[in-house]
């Protein structure tokens, strides 16, 4: 447990210590909701919807957690490039605990970063329905950077450069955030597209916190919190199979 410990503070302070990291990473939800949410909300409303705001914050939050926990499979690249994987495997320590460790990093990274877009969506005029409920919220945004920190760390396992970890995580990546209905309404889909939504991990993720958030979900919530929940032990198992096998 003190591999698993020291592991996840390490993702912590090298991402605190990286303001321009912080900074940039608040670029993208910022453009999504600002130019989206203002900028559609006439159309949304006009459709009788509501605030166009209000429904796609959630969406963006989940962005954020998306990308910031799939992506610190790239901190598994450049500790093999500059030789501290191979310092970590080497030491008395199962390479499960260590893979572990910088999973929950890399989760934990993702949700500071979802909270911190939640605070932007809050002064952009973003309410949630009932305060009572970011708790669950929080859930969540935490379950859903396990998933994807898992995913990462599975295909960062696999690859040895950071253009084939690039090529592969925006071949998966756009796809997964665009299919989840983070940007428009579930309900109503053409068959075809509603079965891919529901087989997107990211969907739940979304749904629930659109339900906990603005009380929209369209699953329930312990159907929400079981997929993921299911998902999260699946790629945490993959993760660490795909770990197992690093040559160096």
């Amino acid at each position: 447990m003190n591999a698993i410990y020291i592991l996840w503070l390490r993702e912590l302070k090298r991402y605190s210590r990286s303001k321009a990291q912080v900074l940039a990473s608040l670029g993208q939800p910022l453009l999504y909701l600002l130019v989206l949410g203002f900028g559609l909300s006439p159309v949304f409303q006009k459709a009788g919807n509501g605030s166009y705001l209000q429904f796609v914050a959630p969406g963006v939050i989940g962005m954020t957690v998306l990308f910031s926990s799939v992506f610190s499979g790239i901190g598994l690249l450049w500790d093999r490039q500059f030789g501290f994987l191979k310092e970590t495997l080497v030491a008395p320590v199962p390479r499960t605990m260590v893979m572990i460790g910088k999973t929950l990093g890399g989760a934990t990274v993702a949700t500071i970063q979802g909270t911190l877009v939640m605070i932007v969506c809050l002064v952009a005029g973003f309410r949630p329905v009932n305060w009572l409920e970011l708790p669950l919220a929080f859930l969540f945004m935490i379950l859903t950077a396990i998933v994807f920190a898992g995913l990462g760390m599975a295909i960062g396992s696999m690859l040895k450069d950071m253009q084939g970890f690039q090529l592969i995580m925006n071949f998966l990546v756009m796809p997964i955030f665009f299919l989840s209905g983070a940007l428009f309404p579930l309900a109503g889909l053409p068959a075809v597209l509603s079965f891919v939504t529901r087989i997107d991990p990211l969907t739940y993720g979304i749904d629930g916190l659109r339900g906990a958030l603005i009380h929209a979900g369209q699953f329930e919530v312990l159907l929400n919190l079981g997929v993921l929940g299911g998902v999260a032990v699946l790629f945490l198992a993959l993760g660490g199979y795909m770990f197992s096998k690093i040559q160096l």
